[in-house]
């Protein structure tokens, strides 16, 4: 009975990093220009609709923008997305963001999201990482009623705030925790 759950728990996990690979997460793609109009866009969709996040911006050392995460499982799943980091509006490096997980999961779900650097230490800390996790360190600024983000104190002191937003598709929830960022070349 064991070696039946390990095959069809290895088949859902081979079903999950197809349906990811298969959706228009930005692989493939045309390198950086084309990241580059996408993480624009996003910024722009994200500053329209939380202005709160205009704020962030303008005390944040760096901001990495990942416009389109692809994320599915069944029992197994994972998630993927490129995006580029700017400092000071002007796009410095590119990562890819990948994760995978293994639970109570079913469904797939794109989204975007971003991270503010609040300090340079964070900051420095990501660039120069031979590849940054995320963890639990990381607060999270949410769009609560009507649109508004709740960004308070205790957010804004913190070293990385994570702005999740843009959430398709039928899957539960949508954390970083466990999202491994990579420097890449487009």
């Amino acid at each position: 009975m064991t070696d039946f759950f390990s095959r069809r728990s290895t088949m859902a996990g081979m079903g999950a990093c197809l349906l990811t690979a298969a959706c228009g997460n930005g692989v493939g793609n045309r390198g950086g220009a084309e990241i580059d109009a996408r993480v624009n866009a996003t910024l722009a969709h994200m500053y329209d609709h939380y202005p709160g996040t205009n704020d962030l911006n303008a005390k944040a050392s760096g901001v990495l923008v990942m416009p389109l995460i692809t994320e599915a499982g069944f029992g197994i799943g994972g998630s993927y997305g490129r995006g580029a980091l700017q400092i000071n509006n002007v796009t410095v490096d590119y990562y890819s963001a990948a994760s995978a997980s293994f639970g109570f999961q079913i469904g797939a779900q794109q989204f975007a999201h971003v991270l503010f650097f609040m300090t340079e230490n964070a900051l420095s800390d990501f660039r120069h990482g031979s590849g940054w996790a995320a963890g639990g360190d990381i607060e999270y600024a949410v769009s609560d009623r009507g649109g508004n983000l709740s960004v308070d104190t205790t957010n804004a002191l913190s070293p990385v705030i994570a702005v999740i937003f843009g959430q398709a598709g039928l899957h539960l929830g949508a954390t970083l925790e466990g999202t491994k960022y990579t420097r890449i070349i487009p």
